[in-house]
Formats: C-alpha cells, structure tokens, sequence
C-alpha cells in the first residue's frame, strides 16, 4: 500500500470577510480528505455496496496553524494512530505549497453495518489496510496536537 495524500485548491467561495479561508472550509477540506480517505483503505462506493458497510465519524479536533488563501494548493495526510475492530483515530495534517503545516484534524471514525444501522468490525480487508497504514507510523512521535484540549 502507497502512502496516502489527498490534494486541493482553496476556491474563491471557501474564502470568508477576512480575506483567508474560513474555519468552515478548513473543516470541509478535512472531511473531504476522510471520505478520500475511506476510498483509499479499500471501502469505495462498490465496496459499501457488497458489505452494507459504511463509516461514521464519531468526533473530530482541529487545529488551525496557518492562513491559507485564496487559489493556494494544499496537500492533506493522514496516519491511522490506532484503531480496533470498529474504530480508527485518525490524524489528518494539512500542508501548504511550501510543505508547511497549516492545520491537523484528528478524528475518531466508527465503522457501521448499513443493514443494521449499527456499528460492527471491518470487514477483513478493510481491518488489513488499516492495520498496513498503522505499522507504517506506529512507532514515529505523535504529533503534539493529537490529543489537545479546549481550556484557558
């Protein structure tokens, strides 16, 4: 399994009344990297298809670190910190053009039996690339926004 990235361009309409793109949009990026994401570990449409099987985000943390504007690209990783037969704590790291971190997400996505309505295991090939992407990183630093919480 190849390391995952997904890839976008800031449009004029995610850009708010301070002249950068809105916290909102920061958050739109992210899920629109988690449903790449989702793709990626093998539970594309046909896949949700033959295994009635989806996945919910359950909670997710963002930090916003940079500005981005209008028309900037910008890439977005992610790295499986850990997961069970259900659940999956995911960190997604934005990056700007010049490779700086801009904004991380970290997200707790729960696996769902569609027929059930319900959540249930990954189905096995599923839990096997998501258990690839965990040994990758497993023993790498955590980064310093995983785990963070609001207070004064």
């Amino acid at each position: 399994m190849t390391s995952y990235e997904f890839t976008h361009q800031v449009p004029s309409e995610w850009v708010d009344y301070n002249g950068h793109m809105n916290d909102a949009e920061y958050n739109r990026a992210f899920s629109l990297a988690t449903d790449a994401f989702i793709d990626f570990i093998g539970l594309d449409e046909a896949a949700r298809e033959k295994y009635g099987y989806t996945m919910f985000t359950l909670e997710t943390h963002t930090c916003y670190l940079k500005e981005m504007h209008e028309g900037d690209t910008f890439h977005i990783t992610a790295r499986v910190l850990n997961y069970d037969a259900k659940r999956v704590h995911l960190f997604l790291s934005m990056f700007n053009e010049e490779g700086k971190l801009v904004s991380t997400q970290e997200e707790m996505l729960m696996g769902i039996d569609q027929n059930e309505g319900r959540p249930a295991p990954f189905p096995a090939s599923i839990t096997q690339s998501i258990q690839t992407m965990y040994e990758q990183t497993k023993t790498e630093e955590q980064p310093k926004q995983v785990g963070r919480q609001i207070g004064l």
